[in-house]
């Protein structure tokens, strides 16, 4: 894959740090070694946008750039990593968030959700850094600087931690009600919906949950087959508002009279109308307002 370069003005707005500030660290530590163009203008690889992310995490903890300069790349990474035992603010989550997906460092990712989960419980750490991470992770597309495998990668790493929680939640004392959670045929982003019956099992619902790409013929084949109480979808792939509304019609035919909850991009961009007993979902509390708690 060919290398993405960026310019000063991108570094200071991925990492935060005025370029009058990097300038600095260039000439006074030899910090960064830029590439030029024909017309002098400073250009910046991976590598140097990897290194001014890490040194800037260090540097807005207290550590004195001339010996962060000095440093080699394992030992800031060891450095980063001990944030983890003092740090506990959002923004210190998301940053490290940020750092660890563009370097695929696993150990980095794991150590910050477990702190986050551990400092926050782990649905207002999805709502206060996951969520907030996702965010951002869009201006880096924007200058190129991440790509989708990084992407990928981090969420496979947070779909394990999601399955993990659930299943330590294996004990809580399940209640008569079962939600199905599903995605359609050409959906999936499968993160949120696997959140939300996070969030029903936690509550002790009884979760069916059959994952994305999801049939509409097999959900009939199941509502004969197995009682379902209410419905969970989601919608983040581009869809016609039209076409939205035609599926939205289908799902109450083959579950008449059963709450259906629709959540996602697309249905906060078209606000579709809605059949009878459907609601839209913006957020865990209003979910769990639904289900009356």
């Amino acid at each position: 894959m060919k290398e993405s370069m960026y310019s000063i003005k991108d570094l200071e707005t991925l990492s935060g740090i005025k370029a009058h500030t990097i300038r600095i660290w260039e000439k006074r530590y030899n910090l960064l070694e830029p590439g030029r163009t024909c017309t002098n203008i400073r250009m910046y690889c991976d590598k140097d946008l990897r290194k001014i992310l890490n040194v800037s995490m260090l540097v807005k903890h207290g550590f004195r750039i001339s010996k962060v300069s000095e440093w080699c790349n394992e030992r800031i990474k060891e450095e980063i990593l001990s944030l983890d035992e003092v740090s506990k603010t959002q923004s210190d989550y998301v940053e490290r968030l940020i750092v660890s997906t563009i370097n695929f460092d696993e150990d980095l990712i794991i150590s910050t959700l477990n702190d986050s989960f551990k400092s926050f419980g782990i649905e207002k750490a999805m709502a206060k850094v996951v969520f907030p991470f996702f965010e951002r992770i869009g201006l880096y597309w924007q200058v190129g600087s991440m790509f989708p495998a990084q992407e990928h990668y981090f969420s496979n790493l947070l779909r394990q931690k999601i399955i993990a929680e659930k299943d330590r939640l294996s004990f809580v004392k399940k209640l008569k009600e079962t939600i199905l959670f599903y995605l359609h045929e050409d959906e999936r982003h499968e993160l949120s919906l696997l959140f939300y019956s996070l969030i029903a099992t936690s509550l002790g619902y009884r979760v069916i949950y059959l994952g994305q790409n999801v049939p509409i013929e097999d959900l009939k084949s199941l509502q004969l087959k197995k009682k379902t109480d209410m419905v969970f979808t989601v919608f983040i792939n581009s869809i016609e508002k039209e076409d939205l509304e035609v599926y939205l019609k289908n799902l109450s035919e083959i579950f008449p009279g059963k709450r259906v909850f629709i959540a996602g991009r697309q249905v906060a961009k078209h606000e579709p109308e809605l059949p009878r007993k459907f609601h839209m979902i913006s957020s865990v509390k209003r979910f769990k307002r639904y289900l009356g708690v």
